[in-house]
C-alpha cells in the first residue's frame, strides 16, 4: 500500500524538524501576546465559497468537496483565515478584546500537482490580528514572520509588497487590465487566456515570460489608488524603512484570494525553484463582516511548513536527538531493578532506552555504540543478587560497579556534568 499522490509521511527523522519549529513558534508569538487557536480541517463549504471568491483556482479546481451523510456539503479546510474568521464570529470573540491576536498550525488540503514544496495535504503557520485598521498592524505581523525566519536560520528571502486598493479601486483596474489584455488575447499563454475573463488579476502572477512582456506595457494599480490608500501604504513603507526592514515594491503582486485589500505582500526565498513564495499575507478589512460578523479590519499571513524546512539551515539549528544511557540486561530472573533505575531517570529526565531486544549482552552492547549513547548500564543475575550497576563509558570503555544506594547520586552527577 502506497500513501494517496500528493500526501506524505513525515517519519521520525523528519519530525524533529516540526517539533523544533513548534518549539521557536511558540516562544515568538508568546511573547508577542498571540494566543494558539485551533479550528477543525472540515467546514461547510459555503464558508469557503463567500470567503475566497468564486473564480479563484481554490474554489473552482482544488477543494476537496463531498457530501455527508445528511447531504450537507462538506469541504476540507484549504486554508486557515476563513477558518479563523468562522471562529471569530461564531464564539463571539468581538465581546472580549477589541485586538484578537490569534495564531494557528495545522494541515491544509488543495487538490494541485504534487511537486517539490506542494503537496495535496500541506501545512501552514499562520497569524490573524483581527481588530486594528491601522497600518502598524502589517508591520507587527511583517516583524514576527521575519523573526521567525531568521530563528529558523531561513537567511536568503525578499519580501516583495503591494498596495492592492480596495474593492472599487481593483475593480476600475480589472476592467482596464482586461481591456488591455483582451488586444493581445492570443500571445498570452493558454492558462492566462482562460483567466482573462473569470480572473485577470491572477495573469499578473504568470511565469510566462511572453506574457510578463505583454504586462509591462500595461496599466499598474496604483494610478487606480485614491488618498485613503495611498496614505496607508505610504505609512507601512515608513514603518518598513524605520525598522530597517529591507522590500520591493511589487506592482504585479495580487495574492490569489479575494479578500484582501490595501496592504498584500510575499516574502520569498532566492532559489531559483518556482514554489519559492514561503510566507504570504495580507489586509482584509471586509472579510469578517462579509460572513456575518461586526465590521472588523484585519491583518494576517500564512508560511508553508513543507517549503520552509526545505529552505532551513537544518544541520545548524538540530542537533540529532542521541540517547544518553542504554540499558542492556543479560539472563535476569526479575526486572524490578530495572524499572527502580527507569524511575530515578524519569526524576532526572534523562534520556535513555531499554533494550527489548533477545540479543546476549555484546550485541546489546554494539546497539549502544551504533545509537551514540554516551553510556550503558549493564544489569545481570550478578549485578540484581548484589544490588549494584555496571556502568560503562562508551566513548572511553572505562566500566565501574556503582552500588543501587548511590545510583540516585550518580545520576544527579550525570545530570550536571552534561550541562556544563
Amino acid at each position: 500500500m502506497e500513501p494517496l499522490r500528493g500526501t506524505k509521511d513525515i517519519l521520525p527523522e523528519e519530525i524533529r524538524y516540526w517539533q523544533k519549529i513548534y518549539e521557536i513558534v511558540t516562544k515568538i508569538l508568546t511573547q508577542n501576546n498571540y494566543h494558539e487557536i485551533r479550528t477543525p480541517i472540515i467546514e461547510n463549504t459555503e464558508l469557503f465559497l463567500r470567503s475566497i471568491g468564486s473564480f479563484t483556482d481554490i474554489i473552482n479546481k482544488e477543494m476537496y468537496t463531498f457530501h455527508d451523510q445528511s447531504s450537507r456539503s462538506i469541504t476540507l479546510r484549504p486554508e486557515g483565515t476563513a477558518s479563523i474568521t468562522r471562529s471569530f464570529i461564531s464564539n463571539k470573540l468581538y465581546l472580549g478584546n477589541k485586538i484578537q491576536r490569534l495564531w494557528y498550525l495545522g494541515p491544509m488540503f488543495r487538490y494541485e500537482r504534487p511537486q517539490k514544496g506542494r503537496q495535496r495535504q500541506f501545512h501552514q503557520l499562520g497569524i490573524e490580528c483581527i481588530g486594528s485598521p491601522m497600518p502598524i498592524a502589517e508591520i507587527e505581523v511583517i516583524r514576527i514572520a521575519l523573526k521567525i525566519l531568521e530563528q529558523l536560520n531561513v537567511e536568503k528571502w525578499s519580501l516583495e509588497i503591494n498596495s492592492i486598493g480596495n474593492t472599487e479601486e481593483r475593480l476600475k483596474y480589472t476592467n482596464d487590465l482586461k481591456s488591455y489584455l483582451n488586444k493581445y488575447r492570443n500571445d498570452l499563454d493558454e492558462n492566462s487566456q482562460k483567466r482573462l475573463e473569470d480572473n485577470a488579476l491572477r495573469i499578473l502572477d504568470s511565469k510566462n515570460k511572453k506574457t510578463q512582456e505583454i504586462l509591462n506595457n500595461g496599466p499598474k494599480i496604483k494610478k487606480y489608488l485614491e488618498t485613503s490608500s495611498l496614505q496607508h501604504f505610504e505609512i507601512v513603507c515608513n514603518y518598513l524603512n524605520q525598522l530597517n526592514i529591507k522590500y520591493n515594491i511589487n506592482d504585479k503582486l495580487i495574492r490569489g484570494l479575494d479578500y484582501y485589500n490595501y496592504t498584500a505582500f510575499e516574502i520569498q526565498t532566492l532559489n531559483q525553484n518556482q514554489q519559492n513564495t514561503i510566507c504570504g499575507g495580507g489586509r482584509y478589512d471586509n472579510l469578517i463582516k462579509q460572513l456575518g460578523g461586526p465590521n472588523t479590519p484585519s491583518v494576517g499571513w500564512a508560511i508553508g511548513l513543507e517549503r520552509l524546512i526545505l529552505n532551513m539551515e537544518q544541520k545548524s539549528l538540530i542537533h540529532k536527538n542521541k540517547k544518553i544511557i542504554y540499558i542492556a540486561h543479560s539472563e535476569i530472573s526479575q526486572a524490578d531493578m530495572i524499572w527502580e533505575i527507569i524511575n530515578l531517570m524519569d526524576i532526572y529526565q534523562l534520556t535513555f532506552e531499554l533494550d527489548i531486544s533477545n540479543n546476549n549482552l555484546n550485541k546489546q552492547l554494539r546497539k549502544a555504540n551504533q545509537l551514540g549513547a554516551k553510556l550503558c548500564f549493564i544489569i545481570s543475575n550478578n549485578e540484581i543478587t548484589h544490588q549494584y550497576v555496571t556502568v560503562k563509558w562508551l566513548d572511553t570503555s572505562t566500566q565501574q560497579q556503582v552500588p543501587l544506594y548511590q545510583l540516585n547520586n550518580y545520576l544527579k552527577y550525570i545530570k550536571f556534568s552534561l550541562k556544563t
